[in-house]
């Protein structure tokens, strides 16, 4: 007699509301180079990006660690769509909370990746 297949849920990440997130913990997380490359992807990519798809010098466990800091610290959300996790840019709900700080912390971290290119 076959198994019943059992019965699978939706899976579902917990995100914290953006009121709740301090400007430490949003710096703490992008102080990180490997936090902030992650996070300049997502932007230049202007679409949600599964966490296979990162150009990241760091093995597949450790950037999921960076993943989820950046998660907790309100700069991504993350998503199933079916057994892949997808992460998007939190820009609208920074911006509010934080006004100008992403996109300054982008722009210093390009110029200062391009320093370091010549």
């Amino acid at each position: 007699m076959a198994r019943p297949r059992p019965r699978t849920s939706t899976r579902t990440v917990a995100h914290p509301e953006l009121s709740e997130v301090s400007l430490q913990q949003v710096l703490e997380a992008l102080v990180d180079p490997v936090r902030r490359r992650v996070t300049a992807q997502l932007s230049r990519a202007g679409e949600d990006m599964s966490c296979g798809t990162f150009d990241a010098p760091v093995s597949n466990s450790t950037l999921t660690h960076h993943f989820n800091v950046l998660r907790e610290a309100g700069v991504i959300r993350q998503y199933y769509v079916g057994t892949t996790k997808m992460n998007t840019l939190r820009a609208d709900e920074l911006e509010q909370r934080f006004p100008g700080l992403l996109p300054a912390v982008l722009a210093a971290s390009a110029a200062e990746e391009e320093v370091s290119a010549v």
